[in-house]
């Protein structure tokens, strides 16, 4: 009997093949990609569950991405940059799939978002009771022959209590009160010590900073939450008993706030949290309200170099350019 000879035969690179039309693509890759990251920190684990993209530009006479060589890297960076560190920095995950992903698909400029949630504890404003709230960090990452340029992001929940409705039952509130003989200090004494109803909203905020390798360790997300869950008018908590509800209500109603007060907050948050900064890091702070009263929702953004930002608070004139983030993390702001 004759012996078999295993031949091995070589399947064609398909994706590097000419395509039928030679146009080059902003963005190819993988999206949705999900995965549980375990940090362990003085014998805790803390899991995080993290969506991922990842994109390289592709060139014209390319055709088509090398798809499992996404998976390969993440999974090698996850192990490469996360395990065994005391803290997550999804930015620094983000920087090395970016830069991996470049590489190994012979790319112009790759690109990589993660957005990661995660449980915090902390306690109650008044009880103390231990409560689970979820926080979300992002990392993005660009590669390009100029080097990676990265974004820290965080968002948070909170409450607002609407300033404009509060003025409106604080006048009303007058008329009756001075109609029963009341005097006006009288009145001004009540309103001291009794917060004035309005309608309220759950608050979205979401604030990004870009910052180069030189200052990245300047940038602790914990802060940045700090931030935004102080521009709105309370904190929120999962759990609380009724003393603590009526501690985030008055204190709410005692702070009321518009979409664009929540913004404001956020940027003055970061020039003051972070004076050490350059101007030529980048900002940007987001504001969702979901109304209550109203069908729709309301939103506000700010984005720019900390430079244009710090100018604006300083003069109060208005910054005629906004730097975006996608030309940022281009390089192309000037």
């Amino acid at each position: 009997m004759a012996d078999h000879v295993a031949v091995s035969i070589s399947a064609p690179d398909v994706q590097a093949q000419l395509p039928t039309l030679h146009v080059g693509l902003s963005r190819v890759g993988v999206t949705g990609v999900e995965k549980v990251i375990r940090i362990r920190n003085n014998g805790d684990e803390q899991l995080y569950h993290a969506r991922l993209e990842c994109v390289v530009d592709l060139g014209p006479r390319q055709k088509g991405a090398h798809m499992s060589r996404f998976e390969e890297v993440v999974n090698e960076a996850i192990g490469e940059v996360v395990l065994g560190e005391a803290v997550f920095r999804a930015e620094s995950l983000a920087q090395r799939i970016a830069e991996l992903v470049r590489d190994r698909q012979e790319a112009r400029r790759a690109e990589v978002r993660i957005a990661a949630r995660f449980p915090e504890h902390k306690p109650a404003p008044v009880s103390g009771i231990r409560t689970q709230e979820i926080y979300e960090l992002f990392g993005i990452a660009v590669a390009s022959a100029s080097g990676t340029r990265r974004i820290t992001g965080v968002a948070a929940q909170g409450m607002t209590a609407c300033p404009c409705a509060q003025e409106l039952v604080a006048g009303r509130a007058r008329e009756r009160l001075a109609t029963r003989g009341y005097e006006d200090d009288e009145i001004d004494r009540i309103f001291e010590d009794v917060p004035v109803a309005t309608h309220n909203q759950r608050g979205l905020g979401t604030l990004h900073v870009g910052c180069t390798e030189l200052c990245e360790d300047d940038i602790d997300a914990a802060v940045l939450l700090a931030i935004v869950e102080n521009s709105m008018s309370s904190e929120i908590y999962e759990l609380m008993k009724r003393s603590d509800e009526g501690a985030v209500v008055e204190k709410a109603h005692r702070r009321p706030r518009f979409v664009e007060d929540c913004v404001r907050e956020m940027i003055g948050g970061v020039v003051e949290q972070f004076p050490q900064l350059a101007d030529a890091v980048f900002v940007s702070a987001r504001q969702e309200n979901l109304e209550t009263i109203h069908q729709h929702n309301v939103v506000a953004e700010r984005f720019g170099l900390l430079g244009e930002l710090r100018s604006e608070l300083t003069t109060g004139e208005h910054a005629v350019r906004h730097t975006t983030m996608s030309e940022w993390l281009e390089g192309g702001a000037r």
